[in-house]
């Protein structure tokens, strides 16, 4: 019997004008997994948290993966998984990917690295459907991978590695739950083509502005002029925090997927603290409790941290 521990990063998705297309792994929050290969086809679940989440691997995240493996696979070969969950569900800090990508990257692991990246970035996909409905991989891909990825297109994967400045990520999650098929559905099915016009100039300054480490023009490009006053209704306060962070001295930023979790890019880390000190004020005023983070670019995605033989 092998085992191994996984360490599985938090990630913000979307990068504001990058619905589905963008995202970026964080150094902090990151969940546990303790993996080991079974010489039976069944998948067993643990959980050494207090979310509760489901262990009918059917209905849990990392279950889903396993199981999508196992067919591929075939044999006799299964899994179990203890999952120690430090990114809570329903942060917007991808949660359920770190749970998919975390599954994906140790049954692959385990089974002698047989497996692309692409593969197995499809694999923990199938997580992110049995969570919000929806095949997406801007949380996926940056967890597996590490640093800023676009996702160019899903049928069929296309990933790109964009490089990563060392920019500072300062994370508020507000004590209060959107879920992601609750966020998407209350999505304009239209958009106006001067706003997909602008949309699009956004976008690809941003990623521009990423590769040139032109850290003005990513701040200039961190705007979403579609997803972003549609769901920001949902976050109180958000409109007030993203001023005021802005007036500290932040790039920019927006909602960290869908919500209600709100991220800030910064030049370095005094100001990434002082947006902290300005996310901390506005949430203590309106009586919302909350968690803060502030972290860094994870340029390693899903580690490896201990290996058993």
């Amino acid at each position: 019997m092998k085992e191994i521990i996984v360490k599985c990063p938090g990630t913000v998705a979307n990068l504001v004008c990058g619905f589905d297309i963008l995202g970026l792994a964080l150094n902090e929050p990151s969940d546990i997994m303790e993996v080991k290969l079974l010489d039976e086809p069944k998948v067993i679940i643990h959980n050494r948290d207090a979310y509760n989440l489901p262990t009918d691997p059917e209905r849990n995240v990392a279950g889903v993966v396993f199981l999508s493996v196992m067919e591929k696979v075939g044999g006799n070969i299964g899994f179990e998984v203890t999952i120690e969950k430090h990114i809570k569900p329903g942060s917007g800090i991808g949660s359920s990917a770190a749970s998919a990508a975390g599954a994906a990257v140790a049954a692959n692991h385990l089974l002698g690295n047989r497996f692309s990246s692409d593969e197995v970035v499809q694999f923990a996909m199938n997580g992110e459907k049995l969570a919000s409905g929806v095949k997406h991989a801007d949380n996926i891909a940056p967890c597996i991978l590490g640093g800023i990825s676009l996702i160019r297109s899903i049928h069929p994967l296309d990933i790109v590695s964009i490089p990563s400045p060392d920019l500072f990520v300062t994370v508020i999650h507000p004590q209060i739950e959107v879920r992601t098929s609750d966020a998407r559905q209350i999505l304009k099915q239209q958009v106006l083509l001067k706003d997909a016009i602008r949309q699009w100039g956004n976008i690809a300054g941003l990623v521009t502005g990423f590769m040139k480490n032109d850290l003005d023009l990513v701040g200039r490009s961190l705007e979403d002029v579609i997803i972003e006053p549609v769901r920001s209704i949902l976050i109180p306060g958000f409109d007030e925090v993203k001023r005021k962070c802005k007036e500290a001295g932040a790039l920019g930023g927006g909602i960290s997927g869908s919500g209600p979790s709100v991220f800030m890019l910064s030049r370095d880390e005094p100001t990434a603290r002082n947006v902290e000190s300005v996310m901390k004020e506005v949430y203590t005023r309106i009586g919302i409790d909350f968690y803060t983070y502030v972290t860094t670019i994870n340029k390693k995605g899903v580690e490896v941290v201990e290996k058993q033989v």
